[in-house]
């Protein structure tokens, strides 16, 4: 039985690149590597998910950075309790860790707790911003992707029997966008 070094990599978001992540992983000597475009504060991700079914006892688990793998101290440690159940080891490129050991296992939870403290701090300072512009009488967050006009519009070009794909070109949204703003006029 031949024992598998499996990559895994995450980006945030779609308009990421993860090639330094991969060419990384293929330098380690990974025999398959799993990308993933999701936040690492989502619980289910598909290709964590994909990486998890094929991981068998004697396997590797390798990532480039622990922040990569998850971004809770929580999720960190349930993973990590995880690999350890099924006899999965773990290699962190970047930082080196070697969870067969009682100081990788220490140095892995005290790396977790500082991912865990960057995502807090990250999510304090936003809600730190948003509270000071509305302080100022601004509007924080993401501005609209529709006015009221071309929402208004929507539903009238949606009433007179165009489709929702059509809309949603035109308006250079996702036909979700268009569903929603007919959701929203419907219910108001």
């Amino acid at each position: 039985m031949t024992n598998h070094r499996i990559g895994y990599s995450r980006v945030s978001t779609l308009d990421q690149d993860p090639s330094s992540q991969e060419d990384a992983l293929a330098r380690a000597g990974v025999d398959r590597i799993f990308v993933e475009h999701f936040s690492g504060t989502r619980a289910s991700r598909p290709e964590w998910d994909r990486a998890r079914e094929v991981l068998r006892r004697g396997d590797t688990l390798v990532v480039t950075r622990l922040d990569r793998l998850g971004r809770s101290t929580k999720d960190l440690l349930g993973i990590s309790q995880w690999l350890e159940a099924r006899g999965v080891e773990l290699q962190v490129i970047v930082q080196p860790i070697d969870t067969r050991t009682p100081e990788g296992r220490m140095f892995f939870t005290i790396l977790a707790a500082f991912a865990q403290f960057e995502r807090d701090l990250i999510v304090a300072r936003t809600k730190d911003g948003l509270a000071a512009a509305r302080a100022r009488g601004r509007a924080g967050g993401r501005r609209p992707k529709l006015t009221p006009s071309k929402t208004a519009h929507i539903v009238e070009r949606h009433d007179s029997g165009e489709s929702v794909t059509s809309l949603a070109a035109y308006f250079g949204v996702s036909r979700q966008t268009i569903y929603r703003v007919l959701d929203q006029q419907r219910s108001s």
